[in-house]
């Protein structure tokens, strides 16, 4: 399949409230529609993970990220500017998003893609992508498509067929937490 076609019936099961299994900057991951509620719920069953767990978006520019967060401290975009490795950032302050994604403080973990698939994915769908691992919770991340386990595969609507030949290693970015007040806390290597 065309990556063109991919990405447009991706982008139709995700504007549907769907979920799909892409492959992003990191390691495979199970995506929605960042504003849907229904949507952001099904990925907490599909992974059997507790919703007090956050999960993090994708979006494909600074422009977007900018939509979904109050105010992005200056700190963040030295460092997302920098990172040579897919970098999430934990921002206070979230705005337009499912309030089941949101954390009990208001933060999200937003990371802009460079990856051409998933950049292009978010593009198209022009709002931010759920991407959390594509595993049960407290499984071993699939790292490529021949990881990711058959009761996965199953419960999602669409599965993209860009990278599934992939076979090489893969690991998931790096998530720092931004203060307003310009604190820089590791939470990820």
């Amino acid at each position: 399949m065309k990556t063109e076609e991919d990405i447009k019936k991706a982008v139709e099961v995700l504007r549907k409230g769907g979920v799909i299994l892409y492959p992003t900057d990191t390691v495979w991951g199970i995506g929605c529609d960042a504003t849907n509620k229904e949507a952001v719920e099904r990925v907490y069953r599909i992974k059997q993970r507790d919703d007090s767990k956050a999960l993090i978006c994708l979006v494909d520019s600074d422009a977007r990220l900018q939509r979904y967060v109050r105010q992005v401290p200056s700190v963040a975009w030295e460092l997302l500017e920098c990172a040579d490795t897919p970098l999430t950032v934990i921002l206070d302050g979230a705005v337009n998003l499912a309030e089941n994604l949101v954390a009990e403080d208001g933060s999200i973990g937003m990371r802009i893609t460079r990856e051409a698939f998933s950049k292009e994915l978010c593009y198209r769908f022009q709002k931010p992508i759920v991407s959390t691992s594509a595993n049960i919770s407290g499984e071993p991340t699939a790292q490529n498509y021949g990881d990711i386990a058959p009761e996965i595969i199953e419960a999602v609507d669409y599965v993209c067929f860009a990278r599934r030949q992939e076979h090489k290693p893969h690991k998931p970015s790096s998530i720092v937490r931004l203060g307003i007040d310009g604190e820089v806390k590791i939470i990820r290597k």
